[in-house]
């Protein structure tokens, strides 16, 4: 994921996995067989790990018109109505053949136009690419923040939003309605929910990561206790699974058992900090000393706590 690279006290300013490999320990090389002993039958390599395909487009089980557009390790929902198609983020950074791939899997599905590109948020490696959706004749939809974010930071690769959003709009295309809703600052501020009430289906991105720790020390965020108090607002919403932004957990969707989940990393992680806080060991003893057992088979938990500690060192120190 790409990121306004800005310092934590920049983005306060302005707006706000790699698992340890086990060691063990090598055997002790076998004793020689007698010579007339026959050799060991040889054993077959392990298979190779299936690599999964550069893209794929899977429609959701129990809906009739709501897909998900993976490329690489990104995702981007799509929702195709009886007058037009609903897009959400372009996922093109420097890589204008995802959108083109994009672009060419919703026509394998429907030749109803495309009307709607709604961001996520504003940052680049979801929302850059779009130019040829709009060439379609596509209108641009984001947070009246992002939109604001946009201008003072524009990407050449990033189309502009033409309408924005407040706290909520409810974008009703044929007989589909899909409610984009705001519920506070988090790994941006202007991330947005969008929810199919129907299909009490939600697409979230980078703020509500499944079974996987925060990024690195929370750039762009502008306070983590507001982070959890969306996930609350979130979790009041009226919906079963989650779309997230990436294939996190295998690339199954999300449930409200994982946003509880992430919201009790957030308070144990809070509450270790807060300890070794006490102790004086903010910041660099802390982001070595402490371990978080009970998420260590979560994604980039070896890569990401030191520096999940880290945000947290700085809340503790009134930054």
């Amino acid at each position: 994921m790409l990121y306004l690279r800005t310092s934590i006290a920049a983005a306060v300013l302005i707006s706000g996995s790699a698992l340890a490999l086990a060691q063990t320990p090598a055997a002790p090389p076998p004793a020689a067989p007698p010579a007339a002993a026959a050799p060991p039958a040889a054993t077959a390599p392990p298979p190779p790990a299936a690599t999964a395909p550069l893209f794929a487009t899977t429609k959701v089980e129990g809906t009739d018109n709501v897909y998900i557009f993976r490329y690489q390790g990104h995702q981007s929902m799509f929702v195709v109505t009886t007058a037009g198609v609903i897009v959400t983020d372009p996922i093109g950074l420097r890589r204008p053949q995802a959108v083109t791939t994009y672009i060419d899997e919703i026509k394998k599905v429907t030749q109803q136009p495309i009307k709607y590109v709604v961001y996520s948020h504003s940052h680049y490696d979801h929302i850059a690419g779009g130019k040829p959706f709009k060439d379609l004749g596509a209108k641009f939809i984001a947070h009246r923040n992002a939109r604001a974010q946009l201008q003072r930071f524009p990407h050449p690769d990033v189309v502009m939003p033409d309408e924005v959003v407040g706290d909520k709009r409810v974008l009703r295309l044929g007989t589909t309605t899909l409610e984009l809703l705001y519920v506070g600052r988090n790994h941006s501020d202007n991330s947005l929910v969008m929810r199919l009430p129907k299909e009490k289906l939600i697409f979230t991105v980078d703020f509500v990561p499944i079974q996987t720790l925060l990024f690195r020390n929370l750039p762009d965020t502008v306070s983590p206790p507001e982070w959890e108090k969306s996930l609350g607002r979130v979790l009041a919403l009226d919906w079963d699974r989650m779309i997230p932004g990436h294939p996190y957990a295998g690339g199954r969707l999300g449930t409200k058992q994982d946003v509880k989940d992430l919201v009790g990393y957030m308070q144990d992680l809070s509450a270790e900090v807060k300890k070794a806080a006490e102790e004086g060991k903010c910041t660099d003893t802390a982001m070595k000393d402490i371990k978080l057992p009970k998420y260590e088979k979560w994604g980039n938990y070896a890569t990401f706590l030191p520096s999940n500690v880290e945000r947290y060192c700085y809340l503790n120190n009134g930054n």
